[in-house]
């Protein structure tokens, strides 16, 4: 009987090719940059002109925004921005391409999906990231969170447990740089189990996981500076709660991992954590 990693693994076919390449990015990346948010009209004018991406999915992104907006999800500038500047449509599969800013999870073929603009938002505004902090990714997937954490930190670390999504994904993210967008060169990838975190690149001060598991793994919160924040969903299959965990380190030397749900209790489903971990303890 093959074990869900296995099954993925051979599953390459599912998944579809991205869409093609479209326009170059006329102007270099600016950190200080930021698009006017006023007005629908505004924005896609400033983005056509500074970016050179399509007016019609801009639109798509600015109408998105009101809604993060609205649900809460989105509500500290850089975050804002940081959502206003990827752009989604790069990082779902041309038969979803359509869809890119729906509101939900987008399948990306082996079994896995784009997490939904919502969750993406809110995950990352709790990080509450500083542009020096160095922030580790779990399950790499589209690409498309590491491409928003890339617009807050120039330190982006993440791992992608299916080697040929790993494949995809880095390969995306080389033909994007080549097309000006030089900010995903602060994206560093490997194809590893994310259960046990980047030792060689620890330690983090923020740390977050888009894949479901039972348990915050030992290793990830061994890997966070003291204070640091991790993001984590946590439950049964289908069925997690978002956890943001502080880190904090006792007087005595003990660590104690400080939990509340972004959520306030209510359910968020993501795909499995796959991996080894199996039969660890938690922490």
């Amino acid at each position: 009987m093959l074990s869900r990693r296995q099954f993925v693994l051979g599953v390459a076919a599912a998944a579809l090719p991205l869409q093609a390449a479209r326009a170059n990015v006329p102007a270099p990346y600016d950190w200080d940059a930021s698009p006017p948010t006023a007005s629908r009209e505004a924005f896609v004018a400033w983005m056509v002109k500074n970016r050179g991406e399509d007016a019609n999915f801009l639109g798509q992104r600015y109408d998105r925004y009101l809604k993060l907006v609205a649900g809460k999800d989105l509500w500290e500038a850089p975050t804002t921005r940081a959502y206003l500047m990827t752009p989604r449509e790069e990082f779902v599969t041309h038969d979803n391409l359509a869809r890119a800013y729906e509101g939900h999870f987008l399948n990306i073929g082996f079994g896995v999906t784009i997490t939904g603009p919502h969750s993406v938002c809110r995950m990352t505004n709790t990080l509450e990231i500083k542009r020096s902090d160095k922030v580790l990714e779990i399950g790499t997937g589209s690409g498309y969170q590491s491409a928003v954490l890339s617009n807050l930190t120039a330190n982006v670390f993440s791992i992608e447990i299916i080697p040929p999504l790993a494949q995809r994904t880095r390969a995306l993210y080389d033909s994007l740089i080549a097309r000006g967008y030089s900010e995903y060169a602060a994206i560093t990838t490997k194809n590893a189990d994310g259960y046990y975190g980047w030792a060689e690149q620890a330690p983090f001060d923020k740390i977050i996981v888009t894949c479901g598991i039972d348990h915050v793994p030992p290793p990830l919160l061994q890997q966070m500076k003291p204070d640091g924040i991790m993001v984590i969903p946590v439950g049964p299959p289908g069925a997690q709660h978002v956890l943001k965990v502080i880190k904090k380190v006792n007087a005595d030397g003990s660590l104690t991992a400080v939990r509340s749900d972004i959520y306030n209790g209510q359910i968020q489903p993501f795909v499995p954590f796959t991996g080894g971990h199996q039969g660890q303890a938690s922490l």
